[in-house]
């Protein structure tokens, strides 16, 4: 059973900043892509940013340019910057880790809470 862990949610004031970290039990020579998504409360989850193998990155209009995703050394875990937080970033941050095969697994969550 793969296992998927975030951690580094809490509670932030607006213009602060947050890491989020994913750790993975997955061989990292069988994770194809790792990707952050999250979840507001009504809302549906949406797709935060990503980064393949390769060291690819890709992210949502929303976060580009204040949120920075990386996995040092391509091994198993990646992270999630998250500069001049705003209010609208409330969310559950859940990390998903992608296997060649097209396997799919995921954390439990983590919530970020922006507010002054």
């Amino acid at each position: 059973q793969v296992q998927v862990a975030e951690s580094g949610g809490g509670l932030v004031q607006p213009g602060g900043s947050l890491r989020l970290s994913c750790t993975t039990s997955m061989g990292i020579s069988f994770i194809n892509l790792m990707r952050w998504y999250r979840q507001a409360p009504g809302y549906q989850r949406e797709l935060v940013a990503s980064i393949s193998n390769g060291g690819t990155t890709n992210y949502a209009d929303s976060v580009r340019g204040r949120f920075t995703i990386s996995r040092p050394g391509g091994g198993d875990t990646m992270y999630l910057q998250m500069n001049s937080l705003k209010p609208d970033d409330t969310a559950v941050y859940y990390c998903n880790v992608r296997a060649y095969t097209g396997a799919q697994h995921w954390g439990q969550g983590t919530q970020v809470t922006v507010s002054s």
